[in-house]
């Protein structure tokens, strides 16, 4: 892999709450060599401590609260837990990707993040759910276009994507051909999978109806990031299915 693979710590939120130490320690122990954190205010120079003495890299960080009314201190947090990428996971409203000037609002949000991220030695990025999919676009030549696709060309080139490739496929993409479409804008690739319904809970990546190689081919040099948003039954099932994905994608490196 060209990058360490990291995991989401938002699938392990509970086991964190509990114990941070003993989780984080716990995932180095599957084999990940990176998290990604979703908690950027919660005591990032704490987590920072705890993922150096692990020999673990942070992959980067969700920041929802960069939308709010003070992100140079969101900034300053991102930069104490020693990463470049800060997402945008959420906050801009399921609406506004239904209609271009809707579009245009969602776009010039994230683009006046860029200068003061690049300030701070960080990129912006976004990543999307399903009713960034969903919706599509008649785009003329280019013919009809998902939401985020016409997201991507109204972005500053200084803002990245973190494509969630299971809710993608969720809102009906062919997961392979968007990010091929999408190109080198996609930085980072969220990897679960399931049944691909909105509902049903997330089983180990390789287990369920993703085509996890033909997604990994067609973004090759994105960050690779495990999550669960949901896991049928116990910690320990959570913890097995993080295993089993860990050596699934692992198995694609020496295919």
């Amino acid at each position: 892999m060209p990058r360490p693979l990291s995991v989401q710590l938002y699938s392990v939120r509970d086991q964190l709450a509990a114990d941070r130490e003993g989780t984080l320690r716990r995932l180095a122990s599957l084999g990940y060599g990176a998290v990604e954190a979703y908690d950027v205010l919660g005591d990032p120079k704490g987590l920072r401590r705890i993922v150096d003495d692990l020999g673990l890299t942070v992959s980067g960080t969700h920041a929802v609260q960069l939308l709010g009314p003070d992100p140079g201190a969101v900034l300053d947090a991102v930069a104490a837990l020693g990463t470049g990428f800060a997402i945008v996971p959420a906050g801009i409203p399921p609406g506004e990707f239904t209609s271009r000037d809707g579009l245009a609002r969602a776009a010039d949000r994230l683009n006046s993040l860029a200068a003061l991220a690049e300030r701070h030695g960080i990129r912006i990025g976004y990543h999307n759910h399903w009713w960034e999919i969903e919706p599509r676009f008649d785009e003329g030549e280019a013919g009809l276009l998902h939401a985020v696709e016409v997201l991507a060309e109204l972005l500053d080139p200084a803002v990245f994507l973190e494509i969630d490739t299971y809710w993608a496929a969720v809102g009906g993409a062919e997961v392979p051909g968007l990010l091929r479409r999408l190109g080198d804008r996609v930085r980072a690739l969220h990897l679960k999978d399931g049944p691909g319904t909105k509902e049903d809970p997330n089983v180990a990546v390789g287990g369920g109806t993703m085509p996890v190689p033909q997604i990994l081919a067609a973004a090759p040099d994105a960050w690779r990031i495990v999550e669960f948003d949901s896991c049928a039954d116990d910690a320990d099932t959570l913890f097995a299915g993080l295993a089993a994905s860990r050596t699934y994608l692992a198995s694609l490196e020496t295919a």
